[in-house]
């Protein structure tokens, strides 16, 4: 059976490594992302490698409140089902709380918290509807940590695990499961827009993003709730539930100092 997925920040990253993937399984894409231009690439290259698979190409910031709707609206009035909801947006800042700019962490939480939360509301009664749907949203490592110098990230990407953790159990016997992604430092353009490129934490060897993202598709192909990329960090996040949180907040702190 033909299935259609929906990706946000489809533009760049593992949003272009899950858009890969999903063609290459004969679904149907929809693309959401600011940059329309850049889409329209990956739609041109996926189309002319898969004649079989078609794909639509959304510009929209979901920082914006009424972006979620409009695009849920959008895609009903050209009777297209959503099947599969990655949730993929999101962006972090490097910096001390008190010196932030405020406007940058709103679009953050709108981004990396609203944006997820209204987009899954709006598809996730579909999905129940029709007994079948997979829900991927991306969390982080960071998800399992405070953060100082980046807390707010660190704090979106809690949410992200928290709630997709209880939408997973919510969901149980409906033929729709929701799958949070926690992969460590990947290489996409995150470290630049975040002002980490000198952090300790991403030298020496990091993820690709294809590797990434084929790992998170099989987990939620799977159901899998939680899906933590690496073994090294499933190894740390298993020692960070028995250390102190101050102990584990030095240990951040350091990790996102320049080296």
């Amino acid at each position: 059976m033909k299935r259609t997925v929906l990706i946000t920040g489809a533009s760049s990253g593992l949003g272009i490594e899950f858009a890969k993937i999903h063609a290459a399984n004969g679904d149907d894409l929809v693309l959401v992302a600011r940059s329309k231009d850049k889409m329209n690439l990956l739609k041109t290259e996926i189309e002319r490698k898969h004649n079989n698979v078609s794909v639509l190409v959304i510009g929209r910031d979901l920082s914006e409140s009424n972006a979620p709707k409009t695009i849920y609206n959008e895609l009903k009035a050209q009777k297209i089902q959503i099947d599969y909801l990655i949730n993929n947006a999101g962006f972090g800042d490097y910096g001390l709380y008190a010196q932030c700019s405020w406007e940058k962490q709103l679009q953050m939480i709108n981004l990396n918290i609203t944006a997820l939360a209204y987009l899954t509301r709006l598809f996730l009664p579909d999905m129940i509807g029709n007994k079948y749907g997979k829900i991927l949203n991306i969390g982080s490592v960071a998800s399992f940590l405070p953060g100082p110098t980046m807390s707010v990230y660190f704090a979106t990407k809690a949410f992200v695990l928290s709630f997709s953790e209880a939408l997973s159990n919510e969901v149980k016997g409906t033929g729709v499961t929701v799958t949070v992604l926690c992969p460590g430092p990947t290489a996409t353009g995150f470290k630049s827009n975040a002002s980490l490129d000198n952090s300790k934490m991403f030298k020496g060897d990091i993820a690709g993003p294809k590797e990434v993202a084929e790992f998170g598709y099989k987990d939620m192909m799977k159901g899998k709730s939680v899906a933590i990329h690496g073994l090294m960090n499933r190894i740390m996040v298993g020692s960070v539930r028995f250390a102190p949180q101050n102990i584990v907040a030095v240990i951040a702190r350091m990790k996102m100092k320049p080296s």
